[in-house]
C-alpha cells in the first residue's frame, strides 16, 4: 500500500475535520431513522455481549457514512480499523488487516464496491465464520493456511449499492440507506461547526450556506471553511449574509447549490446535444470530466432536484434545468 505523505497544512485541515465530527450517536444530526435503528442494534449487541452484526451504509458521498462508522465503534467501546476497497489488492493485504483485529472490533471499509472479486471471496468466510483461509506458495507448491479470527463487525460504505455482488450484500445483517439532509438539519450542522471552530455565524448566513450545500454535510462544512476565510480577510471575522453571498458567488456556487461542473453538465446536454437524450460518456467527453465524477457527484443531486432525467436512450435536461439556467425551453419527446 502507498505511504501517505502529508504536509503540516494538510494535517491541520484533517485535525479540523476530526474535531467537527460528532463522536456519539446523540450528537449526530439528521438521518433520524438510521440513527435510531443503529442505536437499538448497538444496545442489543451490548446486552447480549456479542459483536454487532455487519453493517452496510449506502448513499451519495458526503452524507456521514464514515462518521457513523466512527460512532458505532465509539458506542461499542471498541477499536476502529479503516481500509479502502481499492487499496486491498492482495489476499495478504486483507490478512494483514484482519489479523490485527481484537474481539468485537469494527473494521470500516470505504468504497467497498471497488474491492476486487477475489478479495470478496476471501472475505465471505471471515464475515460468516470468523475464519480466514488463504493459499500461499507458487505453482505446484501451494498450501492453504487457516487463521481463526475474533468476532468483529464489518462496516461497509458505498455510493453504489447496486455494484455490490449479491453474495457480499447478503452477508450484511444491517443495511441502511442515508438520505440527503433537510435545510434545518444542515443549518444545525453549520451552527455546530461554527461553535466547534470558534467562528461566529449569523442565522441568515447559516441558512444561505445550508441552501447551497446540496443536502450534504460534507459540502456544508467545506463551504463554511471557505466562507470563514473570506470573513477573516475581507470582513469583520463574523460570518454574515453579505460576506457569505460574496464568498459563494466567488466560488461559483449558485442559489441551488449547483457548481461550475453541474452547469457545464447541463449546458452540454442543452447546447451540444439539443437537450438530450445523450449518453453519459458523450457528455463526459464534451466537458472533459470523468464519467465516474458525473455519475457519483453530479447526477444524484441533479436527479433529485429535477434538473435531469435518465431515459433508456440517455440523459435529458428537464424544463426546470432550462428555467434555472435562463435558457429558452426546447421540448423533446422525453420531457
Amino acid at each position: 500500500m502507498e505511504e501517505k505523505i502529508m504536509s503540516g497544512e494538510v494535517l491541520d485541515e484533517e485535525d479540523a475535520d476530526t474535531n467537527i465530527r460528532p463522536e456519539r450517536i446523540d450528537e449526530y444530526i439528521g438521518q433520524e431513522d438510521v440513527k435510531q435503528n443503529i442505536k437499538v442494534y448497538i444496545e442489543a449487541a451490548k446486552m447480549r455481549g456479542e459483536s454487532l452484526d455487519h453493517v452496510l451504509l449506502y448513499g451519495p458521498p458526503g452524507l456521514g457514512k464514515t462518521t457513523l462508522a466512527n460512532i458505532i465503534a465509539n458506542e461499542l467501546g471498541v477499536n476502529l480499523r479503516t481500509a479502502s476497497g481499492p487499496s486491498i489488492e492482495k489476499s495478504g493485504d486483507l490478512a494483514a488487516i484482519l489479523s490485527t483485529l481484537e474481539p468485537n472490533d469494527v473494521l470500516f471499509i470505504d468504497e467497498i464496491h471497488r474491492m476486487p472479486s477475489y478479495i470478496e471471496e476471501i472475505l465471505y468466510p471471515a464475515m460468516e465464520d470468523y475464519m480466514l483461509e488463504i493459499i500461499i506458495g507458487g505453482e505446484g507448491n501451494t498450501r492453504s493456511i487457516r487463521i481463526n479470527l475474533p468476532p468483529f463487525t464489518l462496516v461497509g460504505a458505498t455510493t453504489r449499492a447496486g455494484d455490490l455482488t449479491s453474495p457480499l450484500r447478503d452477508r450484511f445483517g444491517i443495511i441502511e440507506k442515508l438520505q440527503y439532509y433537510t435545510m434545518d438539519e444542515l443549518m444545525s450542522i453549520v451552527k455546530r461547526t461554527s461553535r466547534v471552530l470558534g467562528v461566529p455565524i449569523e442565522d441568515q448566513a447559516a441558512l444561505e450556506l445550508a441552501s447551497r450545500s446540496r443536502g450534504t454535510p460534507r459540502i456544508a462544512n467545506r463551504l463554511f471553511k471557505r466562507v470563514r476565510d473570506f470573513a477573516l480577510v475581507e470582513g469583520s471575522g463574523v460570518i454574515d449574509l453579505p460576506i457569505t453571498k460574496k464568498a459563494l458567488d466567488r466560488l461559483k456556487i449558485d442559489e441551488k447549490g449547483l457548481d461550475e461542473t453541474d452547469h457545464q453538465f447541463l449546458l452540454a446536454i442543452i447546447q451540444k446535444f439539443r437537450g438530450g437524450p445523450v449518453g453519459i460518456e458523450s457528455v463526459a467527453s464534451a466537458i472533459g470530466e470523468e464519467v465516474a465524477t458525473l455519475e457519483d457527484v453530479c447526477e444524484p443531486y441533479l436527479l433529485q432536484q429535477g434538473f435531469l432525467k435518465r431515459t433508456p436512450r440517455g440523459r435529458v435536461a428537464t424544463h426546470l434545468a432550462y428555467e434555472h439556467l435562463k435558457i429558452e425551453y426546447q421540448n423533446t419527446i422525453f420531457n
